[in-house]
């Protein structure tokens, strides 16, 4: 996976899953991801090093992909949302991108 596409997926894996994460691994996804902050940045920030980040994010990246490989949340998500591209009828297509809101 490309780092561009890579930094999407688990974006979209922790709006899925980030209230599984203890509040630390928010945390130190939510500087790294959303804030885009380096692996030093937040080290100093947490006060631990630069190493310690960088194992952390790692762990967050294995538990994310657990929690997608057990429960498939954003594999159904992405197949409704192409199964609503395809759809004629407006009404059903409607419908449907609301619940995936």
């Amino acid at each position: 996976m490309k780092e561009v596409e890579n930094h999407i997926y688990y974006n979209l894996l922790f709006d899925i899953y980030g209230d599984l994460l203890n509040d630390r691994e928010k945390e130190i996804f939510t500087l790294s991801v959303v804030e885009d902050l380096s692996l030093q940045e937040i080290a100093d920030i947490k006060g631990v090093s630069k190493t310690a980040i960088g194992t952390a994010l790692s762990t967050i990246h294995k538990k994310l992909d657990h929690y997608e490989e057990t429960l498939h949340f954003y594999e159904k998500e992405q197949a409704l949302l192409k199964l609503a591209e395809e759809i004629k009828e407006e009404k059903i297509k409607e419908k449907i991108q609301q619940i995936l809101k």
